[in-house]
């Protein structure tokens, strides 16, 4: 079980990164998770959680500087929004300054505003993300590295420090079409699932992923299966999964479980009552810790 950092809306604070934070780790939950956001569309906007998103990156270090044993995961970022050489030595310092403790999420981005405020195309996503991936590999294991491709080139060239993981933090892909999951089966250590992928369609992405994994010569069982769970605890409950009364919710929580999956994160951030820049941050907190108590691993049934 982890937890998703503040990062989106009015309890996205440093007390309040903090407090959660060690809250966490003293409850066992074993990683915590943030994600990425650019801007919020003025003319076509998107849910209130994404009006107010802090970095992801910068959170991730701020946390291990008041963290000790707990991963840290970033639930993800997008790599058309960077170049492999520049998202490489970020992440080796993240890993570096987290000793050790980084996993590290990559997605391909939906965003058209982002893509036009960053001045990436969103032709070929997927044949230019197989590639950074390719390229982040070789600057993280070859010594010197050289990486001629048809979108990144990196001269002959050392690229120092290396990550405390060897050779590289973990590498987690999102997407949920099956170019997506086979892609992950091939390049990948794990799978992230979107923020509200349902239970029922997990067996059938695992097993996805798993047979491409065996075709491409790679031990499926070795592969994560990480859900982002985007839980919203209310006074009854909903059909909607995650939603509802917290008996509810746990239920949910173990239909992933019994669907394959290895791994479940409680990501509150995308609560309207919470990620929202207009939420009370205090009740945000409160909830949160109420949260806490009742997904923590040994506790509550979880």
């Amino acid at each position: 079980m982890g937890f998703g950092l503040p990062i989106s809306g009015s309890w996205a604070t440093p007390p309040s990164i903090v407090e959660i934070a060690r809250a966490a780790e003293k409850q066992g939950y074993t990683s915590l998770w943030t994600f990425q956001r650019l801007l919020f569309p003025a003319t076509d906007p998107i849910p209130m959680p994404y009006r107010s998103v802090h970095d992801p990156l910068v959170l991730t270090a701020y946390t291990a500087a008041v963290t000790e044993t707990v991963r840290l995961g970033v639930a993800i970022v997008n790599v058309p929004y960077y170049s492999p050489i520049l998202l490489a030595k970020m992440l080796t310092s993240l890993d570096v300054v987290s000793g050790g403790r980084l996993d590290a999420g990559l997605g391909l981005g939906w965003n058209a505003d982002e893509f036009a405020a960053v001045g990436a195309s969103m032709d070929r996503r997927g044949a230019r993300a197989e590639e950074f991936v390719r390229c982040l590999r070789a600057i993280w294991s070859d010594e010197p590295v050289e990486f001629r491709g048809e979108f990144y080139d990196v001269p002959p060239s050392y690229v120092d420090p290396k990550p405390v993981q060897r050779p590289h933090p973990p590498l987690l892909l999102g997407g949920s079409a099956d170019p997506a999951l086979r892609r992950v089966a091939t390049l990948a250590d794990g799978w992230i699932s979107a923020s509200r992928f349902p239970a029922v369609q997990v067996p059938a992405a695992i097993e996805t992923i798993r047979t491409a994994a065996t075709a491409a010569g790679r031990d499926p069982g070795q592969l994560r299966f990480v859900i982002r769970g985007a839980v919203k605890v209310r006074d009854h409950d909903e059909e909607t999964p995650l939603v509802g009364t917290l008996d509810k919710i746990r239920g949910d929580v173990a239909a992933y479980a019994d669907a394959g999956a290895t791994e479940f994160f409680v990501d509150l951030n995308f609560d309207e009552r919470i990620g929202n820049p207009d939420a009370d941050p205090a009740e945000s907190t409160r909830r949160a810790h109420e949260a806490l108590e009742a997904f923590a691993p040994g506790y509550g049934g979880v």
